[in-house]
């Protein structure tokens, strides 16, 4: 049996909001206005929004493809976001190249971290 991660509750102070403005920027589906607000990541990924008054943000990150990144990007300029080449680091408005692929991060209004990359670095040494 293959696992696959189903969904992940994500917080937020508007969960309407924040599954629009990731919808939006992923250039994927969302829903707004019940229990909590799904954005459709993929057949097998759904992020499931969930009103909370306090919350730590969390750190996401979607492995793509380099043409899902040069759209999704594209998104990020065009939205008059700031991002980052490293997690914790300043927004140098730079994409990281690390691994010979591209890496970057952003952080939307709800304060989470958000990761999009071409070549994973996490799983670089794991079987299969």
């Amino acid at each position: 049996m293959t696992i696959l991660l189903d969904h992940v509750i994500v917080p937020a102070h508007d969960q309407d909001a924040s599954a629009r403005f990731l919808g939006q920027l992923l250039g994927v589906p969302w829903e707004e206005g019940g229990h909590f607000s799904p954005v459709y990541v993929n057949e097998a990924l759904t992020l499931d929004f969930g009103n909370r008054e306090q919350f730590q943000p969390p750190h996401y990150c979607f492995h793509v493809s380099d043409e899902e990144f040069d759209e999704i990007f594209g998104r990020i300029q065009a939205a008059g976001l700031k991002y980052r080449s490293e997690p914790n680091g300043p927004d140098d408005m730079k994409i990281n190249t690390r691994l010979g692929g591209k890496d970057v991060y952003w952080n939307e209004p709800e304060g989470h971290v958000w990761e999009m990359l071409t070549v994973s670095y996490a799983r670089r040494a794991s079987p299969g």
